[in-house]
C-alpha cells in the first residue's frame, strides 16, 4: 500500500488494476477520458491489456470476450457511451459473465439507466456510488467482487467531480490476476474442453439438433437474478436521523454536499438529518424508510429533474411527505458543472423546505 495524492481518474484506475483488472477497453468521452488513459499507463505494466476501441459498442464486445475466459475485466464510458452499450449489459446478465461498467456520469442524469438500464429482458444491474476518491478506491475491488460472485456485471457510477477531484488515498500494490472460474472458456474446441458456448442464449458445447431450451435458461437467469437482488446487503451512509424533522437523501457527489450541509443546520440547532444510499441498486430501502420514521417530511436533492425520488417514495410509502428539491446543473460544457452543486444554494432549498413544512 502507498498513499498518494492523486485525481479520482487515476486513482479508481490504480484500484481496477489492484483489484485483479487485467482488461480494459473503452472510447474516450470526457469525463471518461482519464480513466481510459490512466488504464493504459497502469495495464501492460501488470501483464494486463488496454484497448482503445472504435466505438463503445466495440469496447463492451472486447470486455465481453475477456471476461467469457475467466479475466477480471472491465469497461465504461460517461453516460452517452453507456446508452450505446445497454444492450450488451443486458445479454451479460443473461450471459451470466461478470464484468464491472465504470459509467463517469454528466451529472446525475444516468440514475435511470445505471438503475434501470435500457437493454432487453428481466435483468438487474448492482449500482455502487461513491461520493469521494477514497470511497472510489474502496468500493472498485467490492465491485469486482460482487461480480464474480453473482456472475453479473456490476456499474461503479461516477461523475465529473469524482474523476477530477484530488485526494490522498492508500492504492493497494496489483493483485494476481486469475480468479478460479470453472465456468469460463479455455480455448478448446471439443473434447473434455469448456464450454465453447458462453452467450444469452446459455452455455452448451454445440447445437444438439433441437435447439436451445431459451425459456428454461431466462428462467434460471431470472432466479440468479432475483437472488443476487436479495443477497446483496445494500450499503448506506446516514446521519442525524434519529429526531429528524427533515430527512434529506441524496447520493454520490451531491450526498457529499448534502451531508456538509446538514451538518452546518444542525450545529445551528436545525432538525435535520441526511441519507446517502451508497448502492443504488440494490436500494437501502430499509434504511431510508428507518430514517424517515417519525420525520415530517424527506427532500431529495439530485442534479437531475427527480429520478431516485421514485425509490426513495417507493421506500417511504407515503409514511410523511417525499419531496425533490435539487435541479439540473448545466454549464455550456454539459458535464454537470454548474450552480447547483453549491452548499449554499442547497442549504437554502433545504431552509427554504423546513419553513414550508412549519
Amino acid at each position: 500500500m502507498s498513499r498518494r495524492l492523486v485525481e479520482g481518474s487515476e486513482a479508481i484506475a490504480h484500484a481496477m488494476v489492484g483489484a485483479g483488472c487485467r482488461f480494459f477497453a473503452g472510447y474516450p468521452m470526457t469525463p471518461f477520458t482519464e480513466i481510459l488513459e490512466r488504464m493504459a499507463e497502469l495495464l501492460p505494466p501488470a501483464g494486463g491489456v488496454c484497448m482503445n476501441a472504435e466505438s463503445e459498442l466495440e469496447a463492451i464486445g472486447m470486455a465481453w470476450g475477456a471476461a467469457a475466459t475467466g479475466a477480471r475485466a472491465a469497461t465504461g464510458s460517461t453516460g452517452q457511451g453507456l446508452a450505446l452499450m445497454q444492450e450488451s449489459i443486458s445479454e451479460l446478465c443473461t450471459a451470466r459473465i461478470p464484468l464491472v461498467v465504470i459509467d463517469m456520469g454528466r451529472g446525475q442524469g444516468d440514475y435511470f439507466q445505471a438503475t434501470r438500464g435500457g437493454g432487453h429482458g428481466d435483468y438487474r444491474t448492482p449500482v455502487l456510488a461513491p461520493s469521494t476518491v477514497a470511497e472510489a478506491v474502496d468500493l472498485v475491488p467490492v465491485a469486482f467482487d460482487l461480480a464474480d460472485e453473482w456472475r453479473n456485471p456490476v456499474l461503479l457510477y461516477g461523475d465529473y467531480y469524482l474523476g477530477h477531484t484530488s485526494q490522498a488515498v492508500e492504492l493497494a500494490a496489483a493483485a494476481p490476476a486469475s480468479v478460479d472460474k470453472p465456468w469460463a472458456l479455455d480455448g478448446s474446441t471439443g473434447g473434455s474442453g469448456r464450454a465453447k458456448l458462453l452467450s444469452p442464449l446459455g452455455a452448451a458445447k454445440q447445437r444438439d439438433g433441437v435447439g436451445y431450451d431459451l425459456a428454461e435458461h431466462l428462467e434460471r437467469a431470472g432466479v440468479a437474478t432475483r437472488e443476487m437482488a436479495t443477497g446483496i446487503e445494500p450499503m448506506v451512509d446516514r446521519g442525524y436521523c434519529d429526531d429528524a424533522d427533515l430527512v434529506v437523501v441524496a447520493f454520490g457527489t451531491i450526498g457529499r454536499f448534502v451531508r456538509w450541509v446538514v451538518k452546518e443546520l444542525r450545529a445551528e440547532g436545525h432538525r435535520v438529518g441526511y441519507v446517502r444510499p451508497i448502492t443504488l441498486f440494490p436500494f437501502p430501502a430499509e434504511a431510508v424508510a428507518a430514517a424517515a420514521t417519525g420525520a415530517r417530511g424527506v427532500a431529495v436533492y439530485e442534479n437531475n429533474l427527480g429520478q431516485m425520488v421514485d425509490d426513495v417514495r417507493l421506500a417511504v410509502l407515503g409514511a410523511c411527505p417525499v419531496e425533490f428539491i435539487g435541479g439540473l446543473s448545466m454549464d455550456s460544457s454539459g458535464f454537470g458543472v454548474g450552480p447547483e452543486i453549491d452548499a449554499p444554494k442547497i442549504r437554502a432549498r433545504i431552509l427554504d423546505h423546513l419553513e414550508a413544512m412549519a
